[in-house]
């Protein structure tokens, strides 16, 4: 029996490029909880939990995360055999409801430790293995600026870093975000793909007029135009509009992607494993809206490096990503937290195919951007 050594949760908090305007929030740093355990064998797993805006997005929040994994789920770690993830999800998700997010940074802690000691990487441990090594990655423009979207655009199809543009609306009048959007679109040409996230900002009035504004702009796809459990309201869109929506913060998990697809609700699910509850959690839901008929978007919660190649593992065994990922939170940050950056070239990601993750922190850069640092201090208190 593999029992746990060494228990270490922290928060660092890395700023952002540029401010990233949602219509939750304005984001101009991200606060990354990193769980690190060290098994009794000497086999150590690092995992990821970020959140969008604090508690602007969702109920939990980067400080209820570490408190979460350090009072409520360390102490049941204690009685398990780490080498059974599954069994000691099993144990974790009993004694704790809820809590997606800190369930997936501790899964994904395990999985790492599990690739390591099998000599495999995290992909090889879900269904039949990765069928990819890179993935098309989106790139967000959230500057709120028509202009500087533009220009932000530009650069990143000149450096052949992106050819998939999403855009954050929802905080302007639907006639201003939908004239942001076919300017933009325009400056483009068609020979990129424009998509825009609402973020839950629309009624569903707005999301009708907004949605038939955006098919005529050339937009592509609209992600979560109203409120996360508006399900029947997002299902009446549906059926009005030819512009596919995509689900989001409508999917807290398997069940409400089950539920989704009952209801032809949405066309596109956007799979982010801190909000389906982790890896293994998420692969059901991928089964879910494949065998729905539903497309499959590999979706960010702006993670950093070891939250985005947890979910790089995962969509790298999917045979359906027809809308491709937006894996690109690392690179919204100032500065990587990894040993090795990732491989962000010819428009995709390259999957890391080392034993678990296939990754390492960079020590240095951990130090200095714990909350308990003096850079850190400063940034969180902006």
């Amino acid at each position: 029996m593999i029992k746990l050594a060494t228990f270490e949760t922290f928060i660092v908090d890395v700023p952002t490029i540029r401010p990233h305007v949602l219509s939750v929030a304005t984001m101009r740093a991200q606060s990354i909880v990193i769980v690190r355990l060290r098994a009794s064998d000497g086999v150590e797993g690092i995992g990821e939990a970020s959140t969008i805006g604090g508690l602007s997005y969702g109920p939990e929040s980067p400080e209820s995360i570490k408190l979460t994994l350090d009072t409520y789920m360390r102490p049941i770690l204690e009685g398990c055999d780490l080498a059974q993830v599954g069994a000691t999800m099993a144990a974790i998700s009993k004694r704790v409801v809820g809590n997606h997010f800190a369930k997936c940074a501790l899964e994904t802690a395990l999985l790492d430790a599990k690739g390591k000691r099998l000599g495999v990487s995290v992909s090889e441990l879900l269904g039949g293995g990765r069928l990819r090594e890179r993935l098309p990655v989106a790139w967000t423009l959230a500057s709120g600026k028509t202009a500087t979207d533009i220009a932000e655009a530009e650069a990143m199809l000149d450096a052949r870093r992106h050819n998939i543009f999403k855009l954050k609306i929802g905080k302007r009048s639907v006639d201003e975000d939908v004239a942001h959007v076919a300017a933009i679109k325009a400056a483009l040409g068609n020979e990129v793909s424009l998509r825009v996230d609402v973020n839950q900002g629309w009624s569903e009035t707005d999301a009708d007029r907004g949605m038939a504004g955006l098919l005529e702009a050339g937009c592509d796809l609209v992600e979560q135009p109203v409120r996360g459990h508006a399900h029947a309201a997002m299902k009446r869109l549906s059926a009005r509009h030819s512009l596919p929506i995509m689900a989001d913060e409508s999917l807290q998990g398997p069940e409400d992607g089950f539920a989704l697809a009952m209801q032809s609700s949405a066309r596109v699910f956007a799979i982010k494993i801190a909000q389906a509850g982790g890896l293994l959690a998420a692969q059901e839901l991928c089964a879910i809206a494949k065998a729905a008929g539903i497309e499959l978007y590999g979706g960010t919660m702006l993670e950093g490096g070891v939250g985005t190649v947890a979910s790089a593992h995962l969509c790298a065994t999917l045979s359906d990503l027809a809308w491709g990922t937006e894996l690109f939170g690392p690179l919204l940050l100032t500065e990587e937290i990894l040993e090795t950056p990732l491989d962000y070239s010819d428009f995709s990601l390259g999957v890391p195919n080392g034993p678990g993750l296939g990754i390492a922190l960079d020590a240095e850069k951990i130090d200095r951007f714990r909350r308990d640092g003096s850079t850190a201090r400063r940034i969180h208190a902006v």
